[in-house]
């Protein structure tokens, strides 16, 4: 698989807006199809937030932002936000009345999954779902959230179990690829941080292309899974080669919450962005 340039993306690719404009002018319009975009970020920081947001979003037609889809949601951890998630489809619902229908939760279809061989299983079935399109609306959006939980503590750290991480590793990233490639889908993963030890690189504290690592609540941190998670995702990219997948670091710092935007030369920090935008109708 070819390394593929983010922001050199056709300008017909389908994107979901997030529904943000300053979010979306830095992707380039939205979380592009036929790609996987990773969320990155400490618990709490807004990565199932902004999931749930993306999931309701995906149903509005592409000249609103969104895909004319509806969206598969896996879940590794705790229990499912559905209160959460029906407040949202409420509020979406009062504001675009004749373009997302009365319940919007019936075109989301959530699964949770305990381990990475489940996983794999359910994206197995996933597919079929999707081939089969018996759905009032075609899957267009798969969120995985977080894809970091499913390795915790299923693997230690022999040789063998290590061995057999990335071969798993390689079997997820493959499939999720497949799934983007073959049937035009968003694919949104989160993945959680951990504390980063190691030499200071990179250009203003991010290096990107194995791991980052970013100052936030007084410690360096960089995303979870680390160098063994990275090949299958970034596929050997540098700063000047973009693969299709871009890291957002959602940092909480004093109670606001910055986006950092790692793309090029350059790191760009987005202060009090809210996660809810409501359109002006």
């Amino acid at each position: 698989m070819t390394p593929q340039n983010l922001m050199l993306l056709p300008l017909s690719t389908p994107k979901l807006s997030i529904g943000c404009p300053i979010l979306d002018h830095c992707l380039g319009g939205g979380i592009p199809c036929n790609s996987i975009t990773e969320l990155v970020g400490e618990s709490g920081s807004g990565k199932t937030q902004l999931c749930l947001q993306l999931t309701v979003r995906a149903q509005l037609p592409p000249s609103h932002g969104g895909l004319g889809g509806s969206s598969v949601y896996i879940f590794t951890e705790f229990s499912f936000p559905f209160r959460r998630l029906q407040q949202l489809g409420n509020l979406y619902h009062a504001s675009y009345p004749n373009l997302i229908r009365l319940e919007p939760l019936e075109d989301i279809y959530v699964h949770g999954v305990h381990d990475a061989q489940e996983l794999i299983h359910v994206l197995g079935d996933i597919e079929a779902f999707i081939a089969i399109d018996h759905t009032r609306l075609p899957v267009k959006l798969i969120v995985i959230d977080s894809i970091a939980a499913l390795f915790r503590s299923q693997y230690q750290t022999t040789p063998a179990d290590l061995k057999r991480r990335s071969e798993m590793f390689f079997n997820i990233s493959g499939t999720l690829k497949g799934l983007a490639n073959k049937y035009g889908l968003a694919l949104v993963v989160t993945n959680q941080v951990v504390d980063f030890i190691g030499p200071h690189h990179g250009v203003n504290g991010v290096r990107l292309g194995n791991l980052e690592s970013l100052d936030t609540s007084g410690r360096r941190v960089s995303p979870a899974l680390g160098l063994a998670w990275s090949p299958w995702t970034l596929q050997e990219c540098s700063w000047q080669d973009m693969s299709n997948l871009l890291r957002l670091t959602f940092v909480m710092l004093l109670q606001q919450v910055y986006v950092v935007k790692h793309i090029g030369h350059f790191t760009l920090s987005l202060p009090h962005i809210w996660l809810m935008h409501r359109p002006n109708l």
